[in-house]
C-alpha cells in the first residue's frame, strides 16, 4: 500500500506565494524563538512554583488555611513572573514593532520608524550592568535623535547569548518587517 504523504519522491505544489490561512500579519508575533537562558530560568521558576504549591496544600491541610493561602499567593506570583519572563522580547506585526520588557512595553508604529539596523556597540550582558562588545538591533525613530536609541535585541541578551546565528536571523527578520512596512 503506497503512502504518498510519507515519501520524499512525490511532486510538491509550487504555490509558495500564497499566504497560509493562519498567516495573519496583523497579529503580534515574535520573529525568533526564546533563548535557552530565558526558557531555562522560566522552567526553574515553574519548578520552584510547583514545590511552593505543594507546600501550600500541606500547610492548608495541616495548619492554618490563611497561611496556606499566603503561600499559595506566593506560588501564583512566581508563576506570573515566569510567564512574564517568557513574554519578554521583540514582537512585530503590520502595525509596528513592540519591545516587551519585564516591567514595561513600548510600541513604535512603522510610520514613526526611520530605520531598523544592526550596529556594533557595547551591549549589556544578560541585562546586567556589565557591558561587552557585541551587536544590537536598534530602531531609529522620526521623533528622536539617531543616538537616542535603545537596543531591541543584542547578541548578549537572554535569547541570543552564544547563538550569533539566531541573532542574525532574528535581526534580519525584524529588518525585513521594517523594510516592508516602512514603505507601505
Amino acid at each position: 500500500m503506497p503512502l504518498p504523504f510519507l515519501t520524499a519522491d512525490r511532486a510538491f505544489e509550487t504555490a509558495d506565494d500564497i499566504a497560509l490561512p493562519f498567516d495573519d500579519r496583523d497579529h503580534w508575533r515574535r520573529p525568533y524563538r526564546p533563548g535557552p537562558w530565558r526558557v531555562g530560568t522560566a522552567a526553574l521558576l515553574l519548578l520552584l512554583a510547583s514545590y511552593v504549591l505543594f507546600a501550600a496544600v500541606i500547610i492548608a491541610l495541616t495548619g492554618s488555611v490563611s497561611e496556606g493561602g499566603v503561600v499559595f499567593g506566593a506560588a501564583l506570583a512566581v508563576i506570573a513572573v515566569s510567564l512574564r519572563l517568557l513574554r519578554v522580547g521583540v514582537w512585530v506585526s503590520a502595525r509596528g514593532v513592540r519591545h516587551v520588557g519585564f516591567f514595561r512595553t513600548r510600541t513604535v508604529r512603522w510610520e514613526q520608524v526611520v530605520a531598523v539596523r544592526t550596529v556594533q556597540q557595547p551591549v549589556r550582558w544578560l541585562g546586567l550592568p556589565r557591558t561587552v562588545q557585541g551587536q544590537a538591533l536598534t530602531v531609529v525613530r522620526r521623533d528622536r535623535a539617531a543616538e537616542d536609541t535603545s537596543p531591541l535585541l543584542t547578541t548578549h541578551n537572554a535569547d541570543f547569548l552564544g547563538r550569533t546565528e539566531a541573532f542574525d536571523r532574528a535581526a534580519d527578520s525584524v529588518e525585513a518587517w521594517g523594510a516592508e512596512y516602512q514603505r507601505g
